[in-house]
């Protein structure tokens, strides 16, 4: 599997410093498979990748974390090889550089921001996006409760996790 992106990507890059030699394009074989998406996870897997979030989040609500992050999906996907919506999707959020995201057209100010995402930065992006990050376009005006900031943040940690794919 791991072996497939690796030649997807050379291929990628072949193609783009062939491009810029003006040297013709080889011929695709075709549309690149999306990456498998890995199974659900149990409940089981989520109380133990809980426990090792540092704290406060280890000590979150996840059932909370997810009826929080209702306020998040008419904007953001979560799943494997999800859309961009009218932002990011966020499978993989935690630890990717800001304004990183394949695809997504990013404000200057994310694009810019010089950092990866960690529970800490989501957790000061949620209490007020405009004065974490200002110039950012997320029009969206924060969640002032701790608790509810902390247990989306655990939420979107475990949900958003990169896992294996399923054999």
């Amino acid at each position: 599997m791991r072996h497939s992106f690796v030649l997807a990507a050379l291929a990628a890059l072949a193609v783009a410093v062939l491009q810029g030699c003006g040297q013709p394009q080889p011929q695709s074989a075709g549309p690149v498979a999306p990456t498998p998406t890995p199974p659900p996870l149990t409940d089981a897997e989520r109380a133990t990748m809980l426990t090792a979030l540092p704290a406060p989040y280890a000590q979150a609500d996840l059932d909370n974390g997810r009826a929080a992050f209702a306020r998040c999906r008419s904007c953001h996907t979560l799943t494997p090889n999800g859309p961009n919506m009218t932002g990011p999707n966020l499978y993989g959020v935690m630890g990717r550089q800001a304004g990183a995201h394949p695809g997504f057209n990013y404000s200057k100010a994310v694009r810019g921001a010089g950092f990866a995402w960690d529970a800490d930065r989501i957790d000061h992006w949620l209490e007020n996006p405009r004065t974490f990050l200002p110039g950012n376009k997320m029009a969206y005006p924060g969640l002032p409760d701790p608790a509810d900031r902390r247990d989306l943040v655990a939420y979107l940690s475990i949900e958003t996790a990169v896992r294996p794919a399923a054999p």
